[in-house]
């Protein structure tokens, strides 16, 4: 579940050495069929949010580490001091119920944003839905190969794969908080959808609505007020809903299950141009993504992380 800034070019997942990559692209049901996928041309992309990844100055990275143990403690801290627990041990675990009803409430092809290790997205997968995980965590993307789901390395951010024709998304595990500013990633996120496309959120589940600056750590330890921090938000339902409803959203459900909250909103169904619809591309393409048993698109041929 993390963000990095982009690159010049948008990053492939770590290939395995052994065996050849496969190109057998899943199903889902576009109304067209082009056959190539061309990044959006419409204006300069926004400057990608750094939240949590790796960080290149620092050789250590406690988000790898605890996917790498499958455990914690892991937390964001906040530069007062305050500590918000992260679930590792439920992450790098099997989906359980509670992700179960969540997944059912899917439509079509998925996205997951920020898929971290990868439970949601094997799930998806294992139930023959056609569903593709991005972060920009090295680990995490490993992970998800592992668990034999599929996943690039790329921020929401950047160009993706299917822009506009994705049926359903998912911002679980805290990952509305993803750039410190929930307009813009809901704002991002209804262009990765297809018009009436839904979107599953998980919230706080208190009423909260606060921007923060947080970093990640592996406890209580304490090192440069500015070393390795990032912008991060935290919603409750009723923030989510004000949002949303500003921006064209829909709410169609919402619950709660287990100590976690969910809501369903649904985007608008506008009205695609000639020029959108150049500029998207249906999940259902060509790509290289490694031994996967379906391989989603990406934006330009991708080749191994080095």
């Amino acid at each position: 579940m993390t963000e990095d800034p982009p690159t010049s070019r948008p990053t492939a997942v770590d290939q395995p050495t052994s065996g050849p990559a496969t190109e057998d692209p899943p199903t889902s049901p576009p109304t067209r069929s082009p056959t190539a996928l061309t990044p959006p041309t419409s204006g300069t992309r926004q400057k990608t949010p750094w939240t949590w990844s790796s960080d290149p100055y620092d050789p250590y990275d406690p988000y790898a580490d605890a996917l790498r143990t499958g455990r914690g403690p892991l937390y964001l801290r906040r530069r007062d001091g305050w500590l918000l627990p992260l679930e590792v041990e439920r992450w790098c675990a099997r989906a359980d119920a509670v992700d179960l009803e969540a997944l059912g409430r899917c439509e079509g092809a998925v996205l997951d944003v920020g898929c971290g290790p990868g439970r949601l997205v094997a799930e998806l997968a294992a139930r023959g839905r056609p569903v593709l995980g991005i972060d920009v965590s090295r680990a995490a993307v490993a992970h998800t190969l592992r668990l034999g789901g599929q996943a690039l390395r790329r921020s929401v951010f950047e160009p993706l794969p299917g822009e506009g024709r994705w049926n359903s998304a998912l911002l679980l595990d805290g990952n509305l908080g993803i750039g410190g500013d929930p307009h813009a990633l809901l704002s991002r996120v209804g262009e990765l959808l297809c018009p009436g496309g839904l979107l599953i959120a998980e919230t706080v589940p208190v009423d909260v609505d606060e921007r923060v600056e947080v970093r990640l750590v592996s406890g209580a330890e304490v090192a440069d007020a500015d070393e390795g921090v990032f912008p991060w938000a935290r919603l409750g339902t009723p923030a989510l809903s004000r949002h949303a409803r500003r921006l064209g959203w829909r709410v169609v459900d919402q619950w709660t299950a287990g100590g976690r909250s969910f809501v369903v909103l649904r985007s608008r169904a506008r009205r695609r141009t000639r020029s959108a619809s150049s500029s998207a591309e249906p999940p259902n393409s060509t790509a290289v993504i490694s031994h996967q048993r379906a391989a989603k698109p990406c934006a330009e041929r991708p080749v191994a992380d080095s």
